[in-house]
């Protein structure tokens, strides 16, 4: 029945999605496949997946029991922290955090985890932003 359920609201949302393409005004400057036709597959994508779950749903699946759910709560409440500090944080303190608690939750060590989120951090500031030329969020140190 879950998978009915989400089947249905893909599909709503692939309706909609395909709608609110097909609203999309043509710029002065139109290339050949025009700006809906991402959108458009996008949307058959998904519809097509939706209407898949639809037919063929898998057995009930097993819900997680409280703990496990307050660990996906805490891991949410996390990246949603991540998202509004990252700005006034910086990005390589922030993505340290969140990823050293990410994997800690994961099972790793928690001295480890740490070393695994600054890695992490660093090496993606160093990619994106040293090497790429990418705007991250400065934070108080101006990174």
């Amino acid at each position: 029945m879950s998978d009915r359920i989400f089947g249905g609201f893909g599909l709503a949302l692939a309706i909609f999605y395909i709608w609110a393409a097909s609203i999309i005004k043509d710029s002065f400057m139109v290339d050949v496949v025009g700006p809906r036709a991402f959108p458009y597959i996008v949307g058959t994508v998904l519809a097509l997946t939706s209407i898949y779950f639809i037919a063929r749903p898998d057995e009930e699946p097993k819900w997680p029991i409280l703990r496990d759910m307050a660990e996906i709560l805490f891991a949410t409440a996390v990246m949603v922290l991540y998202a509004l500090l990252l700005s006034d944080v910086g990005f390589v303190i922030s993505t340290t955090f969140a990823t050293a608690y990410l994997t800690w939750r994961l099972g790793t060590q928690p001295l480890w985890s740490l070393l695994v989120g600054l890695l992490t951090a660093v090496g993606i500031y160093v990619v994106f932003h040293l090497i790429l030329g990418l705007a991250l969020a400065e934070g108080p140190l101006g990174f």
